[in-house]
């Protein structure tokens, strides 16, 4: 898949291939999103992956969850992708949408804290699906904040937490902020709703129909 960047930012073009050349080493690079500013590595290096966690001052006990570029890269990290997931997938992706699926076997335990689930998401900007795309495989997607602190919406909110732990602070602007993702666990029988942030459990419901909720 090849991902194509408005020509007027050349600059972030540039910036975006350096990003891939390093996460393909096992560094760790912060990205922009449709949200706040991400800390990415390689789902398939656990060395970098260990770093995020050490950069953020993570507990490794909670999971990490993937950005990927597009649907394709699902099927790499999950055992198996219901129906229902793929309902999801095509109704609210790229977008605020997070779902929960039973980890496949090339999924590092240090992503997963231990479980047999792994959350995914493809998101609505251009830069995280162009870093996931040039690598040829998910990319971890947490906030680029030490742990506790707020989330960044500029490359110099990043800069400032984290300073010079992370190898690559890609530039693309400010974040538009707002509302978390949306958690949908599609592992059981039902869909459960784990989180609603911005997408709504009535919009999840029009495509699917009803859901268990954990509230």
């Amino acid at each position: 898949m090849r991902i194509i960047l408005d020509k007027a930012f050349t600059d972030i073009q540039e910036q975006v291939k350096r990003g891939i050349a390093i996460l393909r080493t096992g560094g760790v690079v912060a990205f922009p999103t449709d949200t706040v500013y991400g800390l990415g590595a390689s789902a398939g290096i656990p060395e970098a992956i260990e770093r995020v966690f050490q950069i953020k001052e993570r507990p490794h006990e909670m999971a990490l969850p993937l950005l990927l570029a597009d649907e394709s890269q699902v099927s790499s990290v999950a055992q198996s992708v219901p129906r229902i997931a793929r309902l999801l997938i095509s109704r609210f992706m790229p977008g605020a949408l997070t779902l929960v699926l039973l980890k496949s076997g090339s999924v590092p335990d240090i992503i997963i804290a231990g479980g047999n689930t792994v959350a995914i998401r493809i998101p609505a900007h251009p830069i995280p699906v162009a870093l996931a795309a040039g690598l040829d495989a998910p990319i971890v997607g947490t906030s680029a904040n030490l742990s506790g602190k707020p989330s960044p919406l500029t490359a110099d909110e990043v800069r400032s937490q984290l300073g010079s732990t992370v190898d690559l602070v890609i530039d693309g602007g400010r974040c538009p902020g707002g509302e978390e993702s949306t958690i949908v666990d599609v592992t059981g029988l039902k869909p459960v709703l784990l989180r609603e942030g911005a997408i709504s459990r009535a919009e999840i419901e029009k495509a699917c129909g009803n859901i268990l909720s954990t509230e």
